[in-house]
């Protein structure tokens, strides 16, 4: 089974909104899913997306493929992310 991260259309005629998702790649664009991972509007103007990260990288490193649209969001999502400083590891 061939698991990809895609958009799904949801909204209405002229005004559309997109849920980024993973689903099976043989499934249509608008049909069955696994799970829901943000969402994409793209008529607002500025910070138009969100991405759960986390689930993601998950789904990433299990060896889901990103469509070229999603994979620009998580990319611009992880470089928007603040800096964590290391703290070493206190001996005892």
């Amino acid at each position: 089974m061939s698991v990809k991260i895609r958009l799904k259309r949801a909204g209405a005629k002229n005004n559309p909104v997109y849920r980024i998702v993973v689903a099976d790649g043989r499934s249509p664009r608008d049909g069955k899913f696994i799970e829901e991972l943000g969402t994409y509007h793209p008529l607002q103007k500025g910070t138009n997306y969100t991405v759960n990260l986390e689930r993601a990288n998950y789904w990433l490193s299990v060896g889901a493929k990103a469509s070229d649209t999603v994979s620009g969001f998580i990319k611009k999502a992880t470089r928007a992310l603040p800096a964590v400083p290391v703290v070493p590891a206190a001996t005892v």
